[in-house]
């Protein structure tokens, strides 16, 4: 059976964990890594077979869409068309940071990430690390968290480990995440926006 490979960032050496990452991506595997809330497998939203495999590492339903992790809010147009005020606003108050908007998805998106909704979820971590990996993985990244569908959302590599080590290529390590809530998630597709889930930050005010 095989164990999945694990990389510590060094301090103020991240270039070769980075590449590691990149290069396991590339070849259309899957990788956990840190956020600015849990540990998140990171795939290629591009790739169809290593978006399968995200789903049956997880053990996760047809019908559960995954969002996705942006280096930037300016790759958000990249994943939609429609950027309502509101979800401008929101953008430019709360991100980087915990807070996952739900846009409406390009057609040519992988219809697995959207679990048929024709939804996609998107955020600007910000958790530095993460959008360093991002930046030069050169796309977004598969963010939901790594662990099992109904089990808790692991903090460390070695949560991770124990409970998806035979089922994942690599885990790079971040140390203990920073946050124990996951991302806020408001519906940003129509006027006025819609709360789906209160998490790490609240939004209320900027909805009232």
């Amino acid at each position: 059976m095989n164990t999945a490979e694990i990389i510590k960032i060094e301090k103020g050496r991240p270039g070769e964990a980075f590449a590691r990452c990149v290069e396991v991506i590339k070849a259309g595997g899957v990788i956990a890594y840190p956020t600015d809330t849990f540990y998140g497998l990171g795939a290629d939203p591009r790739n169809a077979r290593a978006v399968s495999k995200v789903f049956e590492i997880k053990g996760r339903g047809a019908d559960q869409p995954i969002l996705l992790l942006l280096h930037d809010r300016t790759d958000v147009t990249a994943w939609t068309f429609v950027v309502t005020p509101s979800a401008e606003r929101m953008m430019a108050r709360f991100w980087p940071g915990p807070l996952t908007l739900v846009f409406t998805a390009r057609p040519d998106i992988l219809p697995q990430l959207t679990g048929k909704t024709g939804t996609i979820g998107l955020r600007v971590p910000g958790n530095e690390v993460t959008r360093a990996l991002l930046g030069q993985v050169g796309n977004a990244l598969t963010g939901t968290s790594a662990n099992r569908s109904g089990s808790s959302s692991p903090r460390t590599p070695a949560e991770v480990m124990g409970e998806l080590g035979d089922r994942i290529d690599l885990v790079l390590d971040g140390g203990v995440s920073a946050a124990d809530m996951p991302s806020t998630v408001v519906d940003v597709t129509a006027e006025p926006p819609r709360i789906i889930r209160m998490g790490a930050v609240d939004v209320s005010a900027e909805l009232s």
